[in-house]
């Protein structure tokens, strides 16, 4: 059964030949804008796979060199169109099937049922297509028609008549078997039609052998692709016409190769984008090292590289080829031409087992960003004798793109790395297991974070207490790290030196200030001597690039003796969310009194406050980044929104309550939050329970 017709397909009345018709038809209107070649591009291959998912004759051969091809002219075609009219383009597609024979042609014209848009037969090369019968009419095919707008002025045939000797049409002339102009008074459109099967009904290949034929009109394409040679006379209107394919085809691999940040993956992609349309095949090898010796192009020194892809034009062969190229990685000589940026060089054809003939041109073209050598990109084509000059100039501007794409994956790689691993060091390993007091810790860094600005803690600080804190640092980044750094190593050496809450509070205030009074002194001192001015300092403070300030819910806990349930708690908030206590019967207490931010002033003095956390009775801490996650201009504590949603977790256990809060903090708003969210949860566990 074949599927329904997707929206927008062109055809007749339900009835039974016009619905085959119009299932084997599809037009489109794309605007005349950059995007236009790449939503064609998309579109012919929505249209081959709509068609092969039908299964109608001739549509398993787009799926492989044809339908490349005819989406390469699609491409092309529609590019022109953009760069030279401006305006809709118009673009359809139909896969024709082979005429019975002794059919009558329509108007008495050779190519009797195929016709332009226009309702007029084809032209007479149309009818001599390859594949066509004694009558003339043609076999099973693909035709495909671009045509572009002039509203403002009509087209005249003459106005155009340059393109047929020119530059214009050279590469639809190079690939199709054949193609035409038609020319009407506001509009022109370009066809062209590839053959989908001999006259005895042999279908086509999807895979060809690679005959002189195809050799021909695949290296003619890719000369054409490639960007011009330099000349000395200025380059003229037809000139620069015939560098837009090139431009396009390098334009189209830049956004798909800076959208990876995955060393792999651009290996992968540049692969993919090299085959079939530059060559049979193609392999890039990386070092995994973080970065090459500095130089021109120099490579790390003892490391070897590593064949990150292999890809070829028949899938079949990909095992044969990586084995043959893993048994002789390029090795390339260090440095470059004097110009400085390394080029592509002839390279030995590998050789593989069951592979063809003499072989063929291979290319090694080092990889190279910033001064270094990232690896090498390693293609080839058989039955060449060597790649055209132009060809090689094109390989070598997409081996540069694809060189910055590896460094800037490598860079972000890199920096993921250093975040998970200043992350790992500034968190505790583990929390302490509390004696009677069930804990549970939701710590969720800012989405894309270099590093969080919250930090917790919960350690056995001896003498039977247990010490926990909830700090957020004022700002992010390393800076804001570095706040994180000083502060969990100092409140646990005064913890477990036995200061009291406020005793640590005061002093890791007056350590906070005087590193900050130090970091503005060094500033204001570099600042003087350059003759800046003296308010620079302060300028400087109040932008926050060298003063961080913490704000901290610090405490010790310590359980009842004799396993009667509950615990006492002392605890203080320095510029903190206050903390809350879900009570037995549901209601919720604030336990804590609002302190200033610590580091602000070096002689602040603060005080601690104590409760008795009675059995079944629930401590919540939490960071700015759950009292303040927003929702448009609504704030999640607005109206005692963080109590109410205590509330409604009354009877769940510490790690439940701990969830039903993280999820109802994500749920208030459409958006991830763009705060880091920590929260800490401290249940007293009843009588008897350890």
């Amino acid at each position: 059964m074949r599927r329904a017709r997707p929206a927008g397909s062109c055809g007749g009345p339900a009835a039974a030949p016009a619905e085959g018709a119009a299932a084997r038809s599809r037009r489109a209107s794309l605007p005349g804008d950059p995007q236009a070649a790449a939503a064609a591009r998309r579109f012919v291959r929505a249209a081959f796979a709509d068609w092969s998912g039908q299964e109608l004759p001739g549509a398993d051969a787009l799926s492989g060199r044809l339908g490349d091809e005819a989406v390469l002219l699609v491409s092309e075609l529609v590019t022109n169109a953009v760069v030279h009219a401006g305006t809709t383009v118009e673009l359809r597609c139909r896969l024709e099937p082979e005429r019975e024979p002794g059919a009558e042609s329509r108007g008495g014209r050779s190519g009797g049922p195929y016709r332009s848009r226009s309702g007029e037969p084809y032209p007479a090369p149309y009818a001599h297509a390859p594949g066509a019968g004694p009558d003339g009419a043609p076999g099973p095919g693909l035709l495909i028609e671009v045509s572009d707008h002039h509203p403002a002025q009509p087209v005249r045939a003459h106005d155009d008549a340059a393109e047929d000797g020119g530059h214009g049409l050279q590469l639809i002339s190079a690939v199709a078997e054949s193609w035409g102009v038609t020319y009407r008074r506001a509009m022109k459109t370009v066809w062209f039609r590839l053959p989908l099967a001999d006259r005895d009904g042999a279908g086509t290949d999807p895979e060809p052998a690679f005959d002189g034929r195809l050799l021909q009109r695949g290296l003619r394409a890719a000369e054409l692709l490639a960007p011009a040679p330099r000349r000395s006379a200025p380059p003229d209107h037809e000139t620069d016409r015939a560098g837009n394919g090139a431009l396009s085809f390098l334009a189209e691999a830049s956004d798909l190769l800076s959208g990876q940040l995955d060393a792999d993956q651009v290996a992968a992609l540049a692969a993919q984008l090299i085959v079939p349309r530059l060559a049979e095949w193609c392999a890039v090898w990386l070092y995994d090292g973080d970065s090459g010796a500095p130089g021109r192009g120099i490579a790390p020194d003892g490391e070897e590289q590593r064949l990150a892809r292999v890809w070829h034009t028949s899938e079949n062969r990909i095992d044969a080829l990586r084995t043959a190229l893993e048994k002789q990685p390029p090795d390339l000589p260090d440095g470059g031409p004097p110009s400085g940026a390394p080029g592509a060089v002839p390279w030995p054809w590998p050789y593989e087992p069951g592979g063809y003939g003499p072989g063929g041109a291979a290319l090694a073209c080092p990889l190279v960003a910033g001064g270094r050598r990232l690896g090498t990109l390693l293609l080839g084509r058989g039955g060449l004798v060597r790649f055209p000059d132009e060809v090689v100039g094109l390989i070598e501007d997409l081996g540069r793109r694809v060189a910055r794409a590896v460094a800037t994956a490598r860079a972000y790689s890199r920096q993921e790395r250093i975040s998970q691993v200043l992350q790992r060091r500034l968190l505790p390993r583990g929390r302490a297991q509390v004696p009677g007091v069930e804990s549970a810790v939701v710590y969720e860094p800012r989405e894309g974070a270099w590093a969080g600005g919250d930090f917790w803690d919960l350690f056995d600080a001896g003498d039977g207490r247990w010490c926990f804190a909830l700090g957020d640092v004022c700002g992010s980044g390393p800076e804001a790290a570095a706040v994180t750094g000083l502060a969990r190593p100092v409140l646990r050496l005064l913890a477990r030196d036995g200061f009291g809450v406020a005793a640590v509070l005061d002093r890791l205030n007056k350590t906070m200030a005087r590193e900050a009074a130090d970091s503005v002194a060094a500033v204001a001192a570099a600042v003087a001597a350059a003759g800046a001015g003296a308010e620079a300092p302060v300028e400087i403070r109040e932008e926050g690039e060298q003063a961080r300030f913490l704000s901290l819910l610090y405490g010790e806990i310590v359980p009842y003796p004799g396993g009667a349930g509950g615990a006492r708690c002392t605890l203080a908030s320095a510029g903190h969310p206050l903390p809350l206590v879900l009570g037995t019967d549901g209601t919720v207490r604030i336990v804590a009194a609002p302190q200033m931010l610590l580091g602000v002033v070096e002689d602040a003095a603060y005080v601690s406050e104590s409760f008795d956390l009675r059995p079944g009775e629930t401590l919540l801490c939490v960071t700015d980044g759950v009292t303040e996650r927003r929702s448009g201009r609504r704030l999640f504590d607005d109206e005692d929104g963080l109590a109410t949603t205590l509330a409604g977790g009354a009877g769940l256990s510490a790690t439940d309550l701990a969830d039903h809060i993280r999820n109802t903090v994500h749920a208030f708003g459409p958006v991830p939050p763009d705060d880091d969210l920590a929260l800490l949860v401290l249940q007293a566990a009843g009588p008897g329970v350890p």
